[in-house]
């Protein structure tokens, strides 16, 4: 597969982003490469496209598979996969969204409330520590509780919320 340079500046520069969020470089690059890509890509297409080893990309694979950002299929007469990306922008933001609350929202939530708990029974937890946590398990739970209203909002809705910006605050003080 030949990529322009234009393909190549956003699959390094995805690849760039994904490593500061905590994302492997190559699982980034090879998920921009499908979404680029518009069509299925066998493993060997990427391992060739992206100059990286064929073991690497079957691990990246492995980890988009398992985000649900990645899914395989089949041609007939073929016994390689064939791996596709999704292509709508908006459902991945919240395949992302849905994944990183629950591997890392969901679990500090779980911990907080240990804590929030613990502290109060614990003589020598401060007073100010103590406040300091339920004020994070507070707005925590505040968060995950405005996703969750949002991700059942209709995309048109959240586009025109996300229009409005900060005129939001009009609103709200009318």
């Amino acid at each position: 597969m030949q990529l322009s340079p234009t393909m190549q500046t956003f699959i390094l520069h995805w690849g760039e982003m994904g490593s500061r969020w905590g994302v492997n470089r190559t699982v980034a690059q090879i998920h921009a490469l499908l979404y680029l890509a518009g069509e299925p890509l066998t493993a060997e297409t990427i391992t060739e496209t992206l100059g990286v080893a064929r073991s690497n990309v079957s691990t990246s694979l492995r980890e988009l598979q398992s985000w649900g950002l990645v899914h395989t299929s089949q041609k007939l007469g073929d016994r390689r996969d064939y791996f596709a990306s999704q292509q709508d922008v908006w459902d991945i933001f919240m395949t992302i969204m849905e994944g990183r609350k629950q591997r890392e929202l969901d679990p500090t939530l779980t911990t907080l409330r240990s804590c929030s708990v613990e502290g109060k029974e614990d003589s020598e937890t401060p007073a100010e520590v103590q406040a300091r946590i339920d004020d994070t398990l507070e707005f925590l739970e505040q968060l995950i509780k405005w996703y969750g209203q949002m991700k059942s909002v209709d995309r048109n809705t959240l586009i025109k919320l996300m229009k409005l910006g900060a005129r939001v605050q009009s609103l709200m003080s009318k």
